[in-house]
């Protein structure tokens, strides 16, 4: 009695945390509940599997009861079942009939506070990515990772801040006319820069760390769906093949992430292939995907790698893309809708809203 008890208070909590997020408010104590699906997806069915091998059903409450947990699990699992193997792949693999340039990517949150730097710079060695993009880099950081580049690569854009968003960006490939952009507020910056692919194309590269809904920070998503709604329009309106990278303070399977996707017309280079979780690395049972790579239909994939810890609270996040532009038609995405634009708009106006009060 005592479990079925336990399992009815677990089954009520499971039902409140499905339904919390259809809230349609900014405030992070709404939006946080965007983040355990994972998590809530696999208690909810080990709740049903004990229910049903556990208890008889004797009146209409249990089945009333077993069927909003049943409802729970399915709009869960829907959530999370792009990010497995069941999934088709939004980005198909690389061709391997002929041999197409590549372009290696590393993104990490380095996390600022973080004072040990030789698992970082392992990561750099190991991998020799063409382009890097680190999060939350101060002066410190930014000096340790320099020692590492040295030589290796030769451009750079470098703004190291002491308020966790600072961002650095070195490439192998030559940056083209690269910006540091404020989009939001003067102390969130973004890196937008053309880069020179190994054949000779520019592609339009985009790295990125909005502010999170927090209490002691942001207490409302506002600004980083704002700036996830600009980058996508211009992802959108780009000539050119587009890469956004980086921590974007947000899980794949959100309503805002999934509408940055449906806007921007880019392809995720998770679905279909795993939840490749990149925080919270010092929290095994607590791990969500925050750390993203989106790309133009022109790339394929190569490889797609979490990276071991840098003893940060993310892992980085490595991706190997092959560049196949002919081989774009196979992997168009949907064309946005008038309904997904008029959607991202709110989200802009919500954000001059809150700037004029």
């Amino acid at each position: 009695m005592l479990l079925k008890k336990i399992l009815i208070g677990f089954g009520i909590i499971a039902i409140v945390f499905t339904l919390i997020p259809l809230i349609p408010s900014d405030y992070w104590w709404i939006r946080m509940f965007d983040f355990p699906h994972i998590q809530l997806t696999s208690l909810t069915f080990v709740a049903i599997l004990i229910y049903l091998i556990k208890f008889d059903f004797k009146n209409i409450k249990d089945y009333v009861f077993i069927g909003l947990l049943i409802g729970c699990f399915i709009f869960q699992f829907i959530k999370i079942v792009p990010y497995t193997f069941l999934y088709k792949k939004e980005v198909m693999d690389a061709s391997t009939n002929r041999e197409y340039p590549t372009i290696k990517l590393l993104t990490a949150n380095v996390l600022q506070k973080n004072e040990h730097d030789d698992g970082l710079k392992a990561i750099i060695k190991e991998l020799d990515a063409d382009i890097m993009v680190f999060t939350e880099a101060n002066t410190r950081w930014r000096d340790a990772i320099a020692q590492t580049v040295t030589g290796t690569y030769k451009y750079k854009v470098e703004l190291p801040l002491d308020n966790t968003y600072g961002i650095l960006m070195y490439s192998k490939l030559e940056l083209v006319n690269p910006e540091v952009k404020f989009m939001v507020t003067d102390s969130i910056p973004s890196i937008h820069s053309k880069v020179r692919m190994p054949q000779g194309d520019l592609a339009q590269l985009y790295a990125i760390h909005p502010t999170p809904p927090m209490p002691q920070e942001n207490p409302l998503s506002t600004d980083r769906d704002a700036e996830l709604m600009m980058i996508s329009e211009l992802a959108r309106n780009s000539r050119l093949p587009v890469i956004v990278l980086g921590d974007f303070n947000d899980v794949a399977w959100s309503p805002t992430t999934l509408l940055f996707q449906d806007t921007s017309e880019l392809l995720d280079v998770r679905v279909g292939r795993g939840f490749y979780s990149t925080f919270d690395a010092n929290k095994h049972l607590f791990r969500w995907p925050l750390d993203h790579i989106f790309v133009s239909p022109e790339f394929r994939l190569a490889d797609l790698q979490v990276g071991n810890s840098i003893d940060s609270d993310h892992f980085p996040l490595y991706v190997e893309l092959s560049y196949e532009p002919e081989q774009a038609k196979q992997q168009l995405p949907k064309p946005v809708t008038k309904e997904q634009l008029e959607k991202a708009q709110e989200q802009l106006d919500k954000l001059k809203k809150k700037q004029q009060q």
